[in-house]
């Protein structure tokens, strides 16, 4: 085990066991750092930063996956393209398992095989208590359901089971938007609600960011499996559509997972720009959420649009399932303004606050794992009131004094 002032790495689950019962008789806070790359794994105001990056392994025993607390979906994508498996994760390589899948996980295969939490089978996690504990379906399976998408509330979770789904290939198409973004974002809406659970699509509009993410709009799409013609096929609309650029490739899965530039030690000292605006599961993709979204898109030059689609096998799990929110959603969609200074004033800054709350005023719920500040009034919004009733009397058993409240925190 190493450690620094704030940092700990535990290289065994007894080793975050210890440090989680240390963390208490010391009156520390916890802060858990699953591999990832999200503004939680840096800000830790005090107590212990507990970094899982040692427990990174990735174990494949015929179609059921065993991944370390601390791996980062590259890894696993990696692992499972060797294998001829895939699991509906994330679509940046830099993301951790642990905290996407906690929070339910909308990744590239959700409307194949539904959310990454959908896909999972079973945990190795350490209470609050300091104690390692299993939970399957047949042990200690209410602390399962809670840990399908109600966040890091419970414990810490060391070890993630998944069942895989066996994939031969991917077809991946790109769709350079340059014409009416609104004609492109209302086709591509109308032709998903009958399109094939193997085609999952994502819009995004953005400005210069990084090389993952060129600047203006387009559309992505995967389809679940190697068929290319019918991923054409079922987009033939929008690359018909004028201004539109499609080029369509079949690439290895783990080749469509970004590569998002993750900060060196010591490169994170300037903190990055906030964020104005916010993220909602939306029942429908209407003309008017559509024209709002293009609107504030074409009103603010550093802003940043983003849906993907839903439905499919997102909509067959059963909403008690688990704690998810809106199964009923056929659309994520996210908005928002770069807060940086010098760019934009305080009445910009006003503008983009009031222009999202109209936008956001005709969502289902709050997707928590796009939420990137700790605001306990928003917790309600993130689950439907059976489930939010539920997760606390998981947290009331499971973490009593709420030791992992460093989160989208349930108190019991």
């Amino acid at each position: 085990m190493t450690n620094s002032p704030l940092t700990v790495v535990p290289a065994t689950p007894e080793d975050v066991a210890a440090l989680v019962r240390r963390a208490q008789q010391e009156a520390l806070t916890i802060t858990v750092v699953s591999g990832g790359h999200g503004p939680w794994s840096r800000d830790v105001p005090d107590g212990m930063r507990i970094d899982l990056t040692e427990l990174a392994d990735v174990r494949v025993e015929g179609t059921t996956v065993h991944i370390g607390g601390g791996a980062t979906w590259g890894a696993v994508a990696t692992a499972l393209t060797d294998a001829g498996l895939a699991i509906s994760s994330g679509d940046t390589a830099s993301v951790g398992v642990g905290g996407l899948t906690l929070g339910g996980g909308i990744g590239w295969m959700v409307r194949s095989w539904g959310l990454a939490a959908d896909q999972l089978i079973g945990v190795q996690l350490v209470t609050a208590a300091g104690e390692i504990v299993e939970a399957t379906a047949d042990e200690n399976a209410e602390l399962l359901w809670a840990l399908k998408g109600g966040g890091g509330n419970f414990g810490i979770v060391t070890r993630f089971d998944f069942a895989a789904h066996h994939l031969s290939g991917i077809a991946y198409g790109e769709y350079v938007i340059g014409g009416d973004a609104a004609a492109v974002l209302r086709t591509t809406r109308d032709l998903m609600r009958t399109a094939p659970r193997e085609l999952t699509v994502t819009y995004m509009d953005v400005p210069a960011m990084d090389p993952s993410a060129p600047a203006g709009a387009r559309l992505a799409a995967v389809w679940a499996g190697d068929d290319a013609d019918a991923l054409r096929t079922s987009l033939a609309p929008v690359a018909a559509l004028e201004g539109t650029e499609a080029a369509v490739t079949t690439p290895a899965y783990r080749e469509i997972l970004l590569e998002m530039p993750v900060p060196e030690a010591g490169e994170d000292a300037a903190a990055p720009p906030g964020f104005l605006g916010g993220n909602g599961l939306f029942a429908e993709l209407d003309d008017d959420l559509i024209d709002r979204l293009v609107a504030f898109r074409g009103a603010y030059p550093a802003s940043v649009v983003f849906l993907r689609s839903l439905g499919g096998a997102f909509a067959d799990v059963p909403q008690e399932t688990t704690p998810f929110p809106a199964r009923s959603a056929t659309w994520f969609v996210m908005a928002g303004g770069f807060d940086i200074p010098g760019m934009i004033d305080d009445d910009t800054r006003a503008a983009i606050l009031a222009h999202w709350r109209e936008i956001e005023s005709g969502r289902l719920a709050e997707y928590g794992n796009f939420a990137d500040t700790e605001r306990p009034a928003a917790v309600p919004g993130m689950f439907s009131t059976e489930a939010l009733k539920r997760l606390r009397a998981v947290k009331a058993e499971w973490d009593p004094h709420n030791v992992f409240r460093r989160n989208h925190n349930i108190v019991a």
